[in-house]
């Protein structure tokens, strides 16, 4: 199976020709640009070679930034026999010989460092497949996953392997990539320091990605340096990596919602915008964000959850993307809210006092009693009418008599709740002095 990081010039293909990206691809683990955190002296892959006990990896990070490479590099490192297979086009039977071949070569004295990309596409079954193959030294399994490998990768093969977290190059490494880019290329890119920014922010850390832009602005015939307008005129943006289905859809969602709760209107804004950049539907955003208003504003600002409720009509309505600045409007107005959770804290506590309690029925004298029967067992009996008592407050008590009375609600000091916490107060002496009367 073809490798993007052979670092061989045994190709036929003359080296003027090859991608950029495949000739400037690392020699050593040394010149692998932004991971220091894993391949220093003091980090998990650099102790390991020191002590020369290398063992199995899971390589989790987004695309562009070195997992291939890097696996390369460590069967160098270590003298083992490099084997390179993607999860999306190996089935059981080439798996079956992947392992028959790594055998042979373990009865001849030489190791077989197995990386598999995309290792999170395996099924149980398949994963289950590594370990034996693993435990018996038959492999030295580097696995390389985007995806959150708690979510992806089965128990068993997580402790078996240690999972190392590869970042996005920031704009330093992408600048030092570019660097690289032009001295393979002989010459500067005809870009203003402006532009050169924005190529760079294009990439969306991914070294590969920008390698690939580098060449292609390498090649144009222009007089001149390149503004940033001049620049995306000739270039389309990449899209910024997002999973609507996996970890930086939660992520991303995850920050809104702190933002609105940390009363951050330019983060939430931001953190909006990025998921609709990266294709979300505006529709799971105002459900969201109505669910917000309910969980962090409350009846601190009742008016949030119509708020919310009318920019999803809005949107609705109008589509996009004229409806998303309705949504967006939403978003500060909770951001900007008073906070409080104290209605979402009393309905989960309620929640769980009515599971507790079970099945204790309510005091009799708050039963209706329509026939003779049940007025002859109490029912009804000692209710009164609240609104025919001082102050249309009778101070009853309403749980189950086998019940100690609960405390669910709590009010906050803030927004409209600090009026509720005012009438609960009152309510709250007027019963006690009942009960002392």
């Amino acid at each position: 199976m073809a490798d993007l990081f052979d670092q061989s010039n045994g190709s036929n293909v003359p080296s003027g020709h090859r991608p950029l990206a495949d000739r400037l691809r690392p020699k050593r683990l040394a010149d692998v640009i932004g991971q220091d955190h894993i391949l220093g002296r003091d980090a998990p892959l650099g102790v390991m070679l020191a002590s020369g006990t290398l063992s199995s990896v899971i390589f989790w990070g987004p695309p562009g930034v070195g997992k291939t490479t890097i696996a390369r590099l460590l069967a160098d490192e270590t003298d083992l026999h490099f084997v390179q297979i993607s999860a999306i086009f190996t089935g059981v039977a080439d798996l079956k010989k992947v392992f028959e071949a790594a055998r042979m070569r373990q009865a001849n004295g030489q190791g077989t460092l197995l990386f598999v990309d995309e290792i999170h596409r395996f099924n149980k079954a398949q994963q289950d497949g590594f370990l034996p193959h693993m435990e018996d030294g038959t492999i030295l399994l580097v696995g390389a996953t985007t995806e959150n490998p708690s979510f992806e990768l089965n128990a068993a093969l997580m402790s078996r392997a240690q999972v190392l977290v590869l970042e996005r190059l920031d704009l330093a490494h992408l600048e030092l990539l570019a660097q690289r880019a032009e001295h393979e290329l002989g010459h500067a890119l005809p870009l203003t320091g402006p532009a050169r920014d924005s190529l760079l922010e294009m990439a969306d850390g991914d070294g590969r990605a920008l390698l690939n832009l580098v060449e292609q602005v390498a090649a144009w015939t222009v007089e001149g340096a390149l503004s940033p307008t001049d620049l995306a005129r000739r270039l389309q943006r990449r899209a910024a990596q997002y999973d609507k289905s996996g970890e930086a859809h939660y992520n991303l969602i995850s920050a809104l919602h702190k933002s609105v709760r940390g009363s951050d209107p330019d983060a939430a804004l931001y953190w909006f915008s990025r998921m609709l950049e990266g294709g979300e539907d505006p529709r799971f955003l105002a459900r969201r964000i109505t669910r917000m208003a309910i969980e962090d504003i409350g009846l601190a600002d009742p008016q949030a959850q119509t708020v919310c409720l009318d920019a999803w009509a809005v949107y609705e309505r109008l589509g996009s993307p004229e409806g998303e600045l309705a949504l967006a409007q939403a978003v500060l107005y909770l951001a900007l809210a008073p906070k409080s959770n104290a209605g979402y804290a009393a309905y989960k506590n309620a929640r769980a006092a009515a599971r507790r309690s079970g099945s204790e029925p309510p005091p009799k004298h708050i039963l209706n009693a329509p026939t003779q029967m049940m007025k002859d067992q109490g029912y009804g009996v000692g209710y009164e009418y609240d609104h025919d008592t001082e102050a249309g407050f009778s101070g009853q008590d309403y749980f189950p008599e086998a019940m100690k009375r609960g405390v669910y609600y709590i009010p906050v000091e803030r927004g409209f709740e600090r009026e509720l916490k005012r009438r609960l107060d009152y309510f709250t002496k007027l019963r006690a002095k009942r009960q002392d009367g």
